[in-house]
This record gives structure tokens, C-alpha cells and sequence, in this order.
């Protein structure tokens, strides 16, 4: 029923890598480098299930962020190597850390002095929010991808496995309107099965959940995409392009808003 699947990355900055959604990317993991931290458990995660633990690495303080980070901006700025995007990703929830936003603005600084044209994106799964401190900094970013995996919440539940029973569909897209026209909502679609539980979000109630929720939120733009690496559970399926494009389509007729698929 599951891989045995672990971390992806071992450093805390990693790449430049090239992302299918954002360019050539230089990653922030502000996670254990051996380990794994996260609010949701989702079933498609490409860094495996929190049951593999959090390692023994600890989190990386903010000076060792921001020293790894310079040098590695020094060194390709040196070779003439081009960066689009600095992205907070990694073995884990990114805003978990505890100096999540004093490390935003390092980051930004940074970007300033060395690539002044390059985004800073964060990829997040919204579970902090609800943080004044958190949402502050995340409206500093160029690129505030937030998740939003269904309207529904038995199926939010079932695919992201979220921590906190707190945590719902109806307080997520409320927490979600304070972003409006800034953040970009990130949707993934899938279909399979778990534990002997049928998973797809691509269904006509399904879509007009999360239409529902984008109309309420009204994000700058929707990221739709679908699996493109191994998961940490067996049996789900990725949804092809075509029938994302048509997805796409039907969303941005019914919403006015941009959908950008990958």
C-alpha cells in the first residue's frame, strides 16, 4: 500500500533545478536535510510519509540559510549562469520553521543584491496562514503558491491527510480571501486509491467544489498539475495533460480566472 519513500533533498540549498511550473530554480529547504517536518500527510508527496521521521539534522538556523544561500548566489552570479526563481520547497512545510519570516526577508535582500530579476516563490501547503507573522511574509514573496486540493472536505482529508482537526476546507478558503489577487492557488488532480478508499478529484462535483472555493478566494491565478514523480502511495493515477488542459478550460470559463497548467 506504500513506498518505502524517503527525503529528497540533503542539503538545505539545493539546485538550480529546472521546475516544470517556475524555470530554473535554486531550492530552499528549510527542513531537516535527513528527515521530515509537515502539517499534511498527502498521499502523493515526492518526499515520502512523516512516518519516516524527522531525522536527527534539525531544523537549519537562519544564519546558515542565509551564508549557503549567498555563496551559492555568489558562485553562479561568478559563472554567468542565468536563475529565475529562488523557491522554499523541501522535506517538508516550509513555514513551520520558527524563523520563517526574518528568512523571507534575508532571501529577498539577497535576491536584491545578486539577481534582482529573479522571483522568490514559496510553495506551501496553507497550514499557517492563519499566523499573522507567516501571512505577512508570504505577501512579501513574488510567487505565493498555495494548496488547495479540493472543496470538498471528505476528500481534502483523504488526500492530505492534514495534522490539525482544525484544519478544514470552510476555514482554509476563508484564511485564503486575505491573499486575494495576490496569492496563486495550487490544485493537484488525481485519481487512484487508498486503503480501499476511492480518491479523484477531477469528477463534475469535485470541479465545482473547487470553483466554489476559487470564486471565494479570487487568487491572482490556479496552478493545476498532476503526479510526475513517484509517491509514497501505491495506486494513484496521473491525470494526462489533455484532460488537465480541458479541466483548465472549464475552470477559467466558469471563475474569470487565469489557469496555468503543467
Amino acid at each position: 500500500m506504500a513506498k518505502d519513500q524517503t527525503v529528497l533533498f540533503h542539503s538545505f540549498i539545493f539546485g538550480p533545478i529546472h521546475s516544470r511550473r517556475l524555470g530554473t530554480s535554486l531550492g530552499v529547504n528549510l527542513m531537516p536535510s535527513d528527515g521530515k517536518v509537515c502539517s499534511f500527510d498527502c498521499l502523493y508527496c515526492e518526499a515520502g510519509f512523516n512516518a519516516q521521521g524527522k531525522g536527527t539534522s534539525g531544523l537549519p538556523d537562519r544564519e546558515r540559510i542565509k551564508a549557503e544561500l549567498e555563496t551559492r548566489l555568489q558562485e553562479m552570479s561568478r559563472e554567468g549562469k542565468p536563475l529565475d526563481v529562488i523557491t522554499f520547497s523541501g522535506n517538508g512545510e516550509p513555514t513551520l520553521h520558527p524563523h520563517f519570516p526574518e528568512i523571507i526577508d534575508d532571501v529577498i535582500a539577497l535576491r536584491d543584491r545578486y539577481y534582482p530579476s529573479a522571483k522568490v516563490s514559496v510553495l506551501s501547503n496553507s497550514t499557517r496562514i492563519f499566523t499573522p507573522a507567516v501571512a505577512a511574509a508570504l505577501k512579501k514573496v513574488d510567487n505565493n503558491i498555495l494548496k488547495l486540493d479540493s472543496g470538498i472536505e471528505d476528500t481534502m482529508r483523504l488526500i492530505d491527510r492534514p495534522a490539525s482537526t482544525d484544519f478544514t476546507v470552510e476555514r482554509l478558503v476563508e484564511g485564503l480571501r486575505q491573499f486575494e489577487g495576490q496569492a496563486i492557488i495550487q490544485t493537484m488532480m488525481l485519481r487512484g486509491e487508498y486503503c480501499g478508499k476511492k480518491i479523484d478529484n477531477t469528477t463534475d462535483e469535485e470541479i465545482a467544489g473547487l470553483e466554489k472555493a476559487y470564486r471565494e478566494i479570487r487568487p491572482r491565478s490556479i496552478m493545476l498539475y498532476s503526479l510526475d514523480r513517484s509517491t509514497p502511495a501505491e495506486h494513484l493515477v496521473k491525470v494526462e495533460r489533455d484532460e488537465l488542459d480541458r479541466i483548465g478550460k472549464r475552470i477559467h470559463e466558469n471563475t474569470g480566472i487565469e489557469v496555468q497548467v503543467n
